[in-house]
């Protein structure tokens, strides 16, 4: 799923971290990154991030229920 114009990203992780299954960013490479890892998020973010906001992720989420998350993250903030 792409998820775009992530502007409150402590919310975002906290949604990724609360998410049971893996949760993983597709880089432009093809790479698969697990989000849930505190280091990947720092290193992968580190390159995309600027201005404050994350303007488009492609992200992998294993779970039903993390991808129902996600989703109502997007939709309602």
């Amino acid at each position: 799923m792409k998820i775009e114009n992530i502007k409150d990203i402590d919310k975002f992780f906290e949604v990724v971290d609360s998410c049971k299954g893996r949760v993983e960013l597709i880089t432009g490479e093809g790479d698969r990154l697990n989000l849930k890892s505190k280091l990947c998020q720092y290193v992968s973010l580190a390159n995309i991030f600027s201005n404050g906001e994350i303007p488009e992720l492609e992200i992998i989420a294993s779970e039903k229920e993390d991808v129902d998350k996600l989703l109502n993250f997007m939709i309602n903030g």
